[in-house]
């Protein structure tokens, strides 16, 4: 009898464990969704604040990337960290590699979005030193 009431006891708690961890990885989910959507906002936004520049300059563009970029690249890790948490409640092998393959992919893309940006941002920054210099000139 006492075996089945700690049985019982450790599935209660285990449902309980499973329940609140989908829903942080649900929360942490919502949060990167709104991550990705305040992005694309800002994205637009200046984007068409540029359409009226008669100049459009190549680097404002750029920054335009490189912001929204980052955006993306915080958005990944918080996706990643729902699936982290999402595979502390999977039940099956195949739910685990499912997840394991998301966050393999969702790693390759925040590798490669993130070396983007950090290129852009090193040619950025030299675009901003020779300006300076030829401003002082």
């Amino acid at each position: 009898m006492e075996d089945k009431a700690i049985s019982m006891s450790l599935e209660s708690t285990e449902a309980i464990f499973k329940a609140m961890a989908s829903w942080v990885a649900l929360g942490v989910e919502i949060f990167a969704c709104a991550i990705i959507v305040v992005a694309i906002i800002e994205a637009i936004v200046i984007s068409f604040t540029l359409k009226f520049d008669p100049l459009r300059p190549l680097w404002k563009r750029k920054q335009i990337f490189l912001r929204f970029g980052s955006w993306l690249i915080l958005a990944l890790e918080f996706e990643l960290a729902a699936d982290i948490v999402r595979s502390a409640i999977a039940p099956s092998w195949n739910q685990i590699g499912m997840l394991a393959a998301i966050a393999v992919i969702r790693t390759f893309l925040n590798f490669f979005l993130e070396r983007d940006v950090e290129k852009l941002s090193e040619s950025e920054r030299g675009f901003v030193a020779e300006r300076e210099a030829v401003i002082r000139e």
